[in-house]
């Protein structure tokens, strides 16, 4: 369903929605800024309270008004309202940044004062300015990428930490095994050690021919050296006196990474899936772009036809600068952060992917660091590239063509 934007008449009127955790907050203003109703404040976050509320708003708006609601993006806390199904057929709903509510309240004269009332205030003043992003009717492959490529993303950090704990338990149950074997966790013999042998003892009591039969049984074949190094540092490993506690939190550990990267697989199997159903399909076509990075971006994009221009992407990710100017001088700073962390990162993997696997960008990023350019800068610089031929790409619904994008502009 596509939904059209009136254009802003005499006749329209605004619904704002400062939306809390368990309460919201709601004021109804006509174009020439009256109110209509008096602001209610503290409304439960609950069906029967809603549908108070919006009798009470249809109780006093005008006929033939068109009415357009506005809602601050509060975290997750206003998805229940951001949708065009708990309102009146005819209304219209916009996603409003924080960050310009934020900035409008300074408009307003109210920088230090920040009441329910004085957002709702801001809100009305940016709708009337023709701010926010329509809130269309997405596609439910769109809801399900957004909830599977959040989960996996959470999973992931999960598993980070419980990695860095997991191997600092490693290094109390069997210490010097990470200098035989550096990295533990991401090779299948590491695995097995710390599975089988939380215990250095018992593995120099196995020996090495031992120990590859051992493996052997279980599916892995250890290599010689390999397995005289991780027998010799268990030989020399020195005991020590929290080892018994360490490996009961060890086996906990194992128990739970073990469980996280089943649900990470998962979430992975419904990307595989979920990607070719949406609009992000055709990004699959990219050098370097998987299922999990384009899941990823379109999980953090939503509804690709709320931006116009590849612009407004990269604006809403927060990578844009900061620009100073006076007297006619222009000095750029970092980026300005103000936008979606979870964009923000999306757009830097699918650069980082372009970076790795993509000639073109390859040279593109030489060519910087050749000037001096810094990691970070460079990365944000793959990153505004790779905002754009994503953008084009669902857009236009078209493959990637390496020959339209060799000069970068």
């Amino acid at each position: 369903m596509v939904v059209h934007v009136a254009p802003l008449s005499s006749l329209t009127v605004v619904v704002a929605v400062d939306v809390g955790k368990n309460e919201f907050a709601v004021s109804v203003t006509d174009a020439q800024r009256r109110k209509l109703m008096k602001p209610r404040l503290g409304c439960p976050m609950t069906a029967p309270s809603l549908r108070q509320v919006q009798a009470a708003i249809e109780a006093v708006v005008p006929a033939a008004s068109g009415v357009r609601v506005g809602i601050e993006a509060a975290g997750h806390y206003h998805q229940p309202l951001l949708s065009l199904a708990v309102w009146p057929s005819g209304w219209e709903v916009f996603e409003l940044n924080p960050a310009q509510v934020s900035e409008q309240r300074k408009v307003l004269g109210k920088r230090t004062i920040k009441t329910d009332t004085v957002d709702l205030e801001a809100m009305t003043e940016l709708v009337l300015a023709g701010h926010g992003w329509p809130v269309r009717d997405t596609a439910t492959v769109l809801t399900q990428l957004t909830a599977w490529s959040a989960h996996r993303r959470s999973r992931v950090a999960v598993r980070s930490a419980t990695k860095t704990q997991l191997l600092a338990q490693l290094d109390r149950t069997f210490p010097g095994l990470s200098i035989a074997l550096p990295d533990v966790l991401g090779t299948k013999v590491g695995r097995l050690v710390a599975e089988e042998f939380t215990d250095p003892t018992r593995l120099a009591a196995l020996g090495e021919a031992r120990f590859i039969r051992f493996g052997a049984t279980r599916g892995l074949q250890i290599r010689r050296p390999t397995a005289s190094k991780i027998v010799a540092a268990a030989r020399d490993a020195l005991p020590m006196p929290d080892a018994p506690v360490a490996r009961a939190v060890l086996r906990a550990d194992l128990a739970l990474l073990a469980d996280l990267d089943a649900q990470i697989d998962a979430a992975t199997a419904e990307l595989d899936r979920l990607v070719p159903l949406s609009p992000f399909a055709t990004l699959t076509t990219v050098p370097g772009w998987g299922p999990v990075r384009v899941g990823s971006y379109g999980g953090a994009l939503g509804d690709p036809t709320r931006f116009h221009t590849a612009r407004q992407v990269y604006r809403s990710a927060g990578l844009n600068p900061i620009q100073y100017e006076s007297a006619g001088k222009r000095r750029d700073h970092s980026i300005s952060r103000e936008g979606s962390v979870e964009l923000r990162r999306a757009l830097i993997d699918l650069g980082i992917g372009l970076w790795l696997n993509d000639p073109n960008a390859k040279h593109y990023a030489a060519g910087l660091r050749a000037r001096g350019k810094k990691g970070g800068v460079i990365a944000c610089a793959l990153a505004h590239r790779a905002n754009r031929i994503a953008f084009a790409l669902v857009r236009d619904q078209t493959s990637y063509d390496p020959a339209a994008w060799t000069r970068e502009g």
